[in-house]
């Protein structure tokens, strides 16, 4: 069942793609109604792959790096059906549901087996934390994939270039609106993973100094997108670039702390 229903989520997050890629191939519309069906089924799929792995284990299926990567490319897809499908607009699709076919692909081949979880109010807390942690990583990636297809489209109408870019993404003002209320979000998921997971390791003295510096580089990250959309008055092309440099900036630190540090981390 596990490992079927994630395939079944990677077949459909890349049929949502090819669904929402249509307009560069032929001068068609973009069939909103197949894309966010095809993202739903893919969530449902991928929801009930992640209820199996919990139960399998008798828990949440958050810690241990495949588990992790997999409850992330959820979160990021369950995200993404949200915003399209409340959008009524499927351009964000091109970006962020390759990325969670990626990821899930990843998980998928790591191994969906959880470490052993702490029980009762400890296991509580850390679920909270690594939960919310998610969260505020998802809204990231969209803020970055919104603001990277700012990016793109802004160019080519300085080019005067009106192609299947043109017609197809979303007007600017959109792109831009995304990346502001991803952002916020974001930092929102963000700061409180970051202060439940202080809290969680003065309270058990379990630091886990990796998985702490990692999250407090996203946290400053996203904390300095937002903050600067909020307070600093940043114009969307200065936002758009900020959130998708940060962003690579954050999976390339992760990467680094995969491949360099020690293995075994709750979520890292």
């Amino acid at each position: 069942m596990t490992p079927t229903a994630h395939f079944l989520a990677i077949a459909l997050y890349v049929g949502a793609t090819a669904l929402a890629a249509l307009p560069f191939a032929r001068p068609v519309s973009a069939p909103v109604r197949w894309v966010v069906a095809a993202l739903a089924l893919g969530v449902a799929a991928h929801g009930a792959g992640l209820v199996a792995v919990a139960r399998v284990a008798g828990q949440a299926p958050l810690t241990g790096l495949g588990p992790a990567l997999s409850f992330a490319a959820f979160v990021l897809a369950a995200t993404l059906l949200v915003v399209e499908a409340a959008a009524r607009d499927v351009s964000l699709t091109l970006a962020a549901a390759p990325l969670a076919a990626v990821v899930t692909v990843a998980a998928t081949f790591v191994g969906l087996q959880p470490m052993l979880e702490p029980q009762g109010v400890r296991g509580a807390w850390l679920v909270a934390h690594i939960a919310l942690s998610f969260v505020g990583i998802a809204a990231f990636a969209t803020a970055a994939a919104a603001g990277t297809m700012y990016l793109i489209e802004r160019r080519e109408l300085k080019s005067r270039r009106f192609g299947a870019i043109f017609r197809f993404f979303p007007p600017l003002e959109t792109l831009d609106r995304v990346n502001h209320i991803a952002a916020v979000g974001g930092w929102l998921g963000l700061t409180l993973g970051v202060v439940l997971a202080a809290a969680y390791s003065v309270a058990y003295r379990a630091l886990d100094v990796p998985q702490m510096v990692w999250g407090t580089g996203a946290w400053l990250a996203a904390s300095a997108l937002a903050l600067g959309r909020l307070l600093g008055g940043w114009q969307a092309r200065r936002a758009a670039w900020v959130s998708s440099l940060a962003f690579v900036a954050v999976l390339v630190l992760y990467l680094a702390f995969r491949v360099a540090g020690p293995s075994g981390g709750q979520f890292l």
